[in-house]
């Protein structure tokens, strides 16, 4: 499925796909339900024993605007890890940088939007005032470190794809704020599909445009499934070569301070699709449906997830159990 001028990414195994859960961070975000933290920490607890290695498990955002997150010290330091663990949140600005150098957190997500009307109703700011403000972010995290192991930093552009409010984004204005976190210290650069306007044609390329003005950077994709093509956007990436994805647990999330945002596309949809495709994740799929049925009970409310209601293809079923038709 490659196509013969794609530019595969570098990785140790180009069947391995990394799949990073955001379910208690952009899946939460917009819900009216407030899980409690002891809650929070049992479901990353369930997705940590699934196998799921990265997970991005809260934000260091103002309680005022998300009070869903209010409690990210609290779930942070009540998870428990497994050796291949790496806990990320989202960090906006120098305030969220350092709340977060006093955690065990091992990743930090930067975000700046692509959309100036965007980012100023998810930041308060303008494009070029939040870029200014990353390379303090970038050297509080550095400094603040309490452990032996650094705080990596993500780059995430979101609108990448485009924005409710202002239509098509210019691939320069995603690649002027790329270049900013690679040049402030990011060590991945993710280009997010905040409100699901990507399509396969915009994904290659602006993946293509990305690699060729960034040779080396390691790329992920944080796609919505607002319009029903999100796992269609993940085949396109795979055939760039791509071998990060965010996904949320039974298809959560949406962006508050975006119009008509929508869920992420759903992790187990996700892990069925890349493991019938030949891919490995370290996932149990079982394990990660049991994930969504256990969120969706505390939310009290149907999950949009389609694996989580048919189960693996080769779940067989008692054929007794089944009306026979009429002769």
């Amino acid at each position: 499925m490659n196509p013969s001028n794609a530019e595969p990414q570098p990785h140790h195994d180009d069947r391995f796909v990394e799949v990073t859960e955001v379910g208690t961070r952009d899946g939460l975000q917009i819900e009216p339900v407030v899980i409690p933290a002891a809650r929070k920490i049992g479901l990353i607890n369930d997705m940590i024993a699934a196998g799921i290695g990265s997970i991005e498990v809260t934000s260091f955002v103002s309680p005022k605007a998300v009070p869903q997150l209010a409690d990210a010290e609290e779930v942070i330091d009540g998870i428990t890890r497994a050796p291949h663990t790496r806990l990320l949140a989202l960090v906006p600005n120098l305030r969220a940088a350092e709340r977060a150098v006093e955690t065990s957190l091992d990743g930090a997500v930067l975000v700046c939007s692509a959309s100036n009307t965007h980012n100023r109703k998810n930041l308060n700011r303008s494009v070029d005032e939040t870029l200014a403000g990353v390379p303090s972010v970038v050297a509080r995290l550095a400094e603040g470190n309490r452990r032996e192991r650094r705080i990596d930093v993500i780059g995430a552009v979101a609108t990448a794809f485009g924005c409710p409010f202002e239509g098509d984004i210019a691939v320069d204005d995603v690649l002027k704020i790329a270049r900013a976190y690679v040049e402030a210290g990011a060590s991945q650069v993710t280009l997010s599909d905040t409100t699901g306007m990507a399509t396969p044609a915009n994904i290659r390329t602006l993946v293509r445009a990305v690699r060729a003005a960034l040779p080396g950077t390691p790329l992920a994709l944080h796609l919505h499934n607002t319009r029903g093509v999100g796992l269609a956007n993940v085949l396109v990436g795979l055939e760039e070569g791509i071998r990060r994805f965010d996904s949320s647990v039974g298809g959560l999330g949406g962006c508050p301070f975006a119009a008509g945002a929508t869920g992420n596309i759903c992790t187990e949809d996700l892990l069925f699709l890349l493991e019938g495709s030949g891919y490995e994740t370290g996932v149990d799929l079982e394990a990660a449906i049991a994930v969504a049925h256990k969120m969706e009970k505390l939310l009290g409310k149907r999950l949009v997830g389609q694996v989580m209601r048919a189960g693996p293809r080769l779940r067989l079923h008692d054929a007794g159990t089944v009306a026979t038709a009429a002769g």
